[in-house]
């Protein structure tokens, strides 16, 4: 194992130690990578030829198929847009590098930077949400920060892989507001007159990884 946020797997032979605990052949591969599986093959993303899958919860993943195959890439890291540099001065990330998208648009990540600005500690991700909601002024501030990191952030994949659709998973798909000037501010740093890629919001919901790991039988990696 490698690069897992938790830690203790990072350089375990679980793979290994699994199939023999098991004594069956078996697939594996990360959340992320799971999640846009199912989400291309029968979700929100069938029927498009290059699919990203994005999760956006206590990290953020992403993961790559085409033409209906999983895409691990070379080195196995294919879609990691959750540990690119966003921002050089940012928080610590466990991978060892500063400011990863990870620390500023997971929900750790935005919950840190409510408290970071004022904001109740003890409020969560989908607290800090409703409270923008409501009228706090101090959720709405680190929301318009969310939505700008986001699309920041989003609009580099898009730069780089052009992907016939991005579909959203993960505890934070479900912020509505993601959709509408989420969108926008990917519309406004990707590299383009306009932003035609649709982001749509995940069809199978908190099974589509379980649904996902399934499927990896059903096919073969590119």
């Amino acid at each position: 194992m490698k690069n897992s946020n938790t830690v203790c797997l990072n350089g375990q032979p679980l793979f290994e130690d699994l199939k023999m605990l098991l004594n069956r052949p078996l697939r594996i591969a990360n959340d992320a990578n799971c999640f846009a599986l199912s989400e291309a093959l029968d979700g929100a993303g069938k029927g498009y030829g290059i699919v990203f899958g994005v999760i956006m919860g206590t990290g953020v993943g992403g993961g790559i198929v085409i033409n209906g195959q999983l895409y691990p890439g070379r080195q196995h890291i294919c879609g990691e847009w959750g540990h690119n540099i966003l921002e050089a001065d940012g928080p610590d990330c466990y991978c060892g590098q500063k400011g990863c998208v990870e620390t500023l648009i997971s929900g750790p990540g935005l919950a840190d930077d409510f408290y970071r600005s004022g904001g109740n500690p003890v409020l969560t991700a989908s607290d800090i949400v409703l409270q923008a909601s409501q009228g706090n002024s101090v959720a709405e501030v680190t929301m318009q920060r969310f939505f700008d990191r986001f699309g920041r952030a989003l609009a580099t994949v898009v730069n780089i892989l052009d992907p016939d659709v991005i579909v959203l998973g993960g505890g934070l798909s479900k912020i509505g507001r993601l959709y509408s000037e989420g969108r926008e501010k990917v519309a406004q740093y990707v590299f383009n007159d306009q932003l035609i890629t649709p982001i749509l919001q995940n069809l199978h919901g908190d099974s589509s990884g379980v649904r996902g790991a399934a499927q990896l039988w059903e096919v073969s990696e590119l």
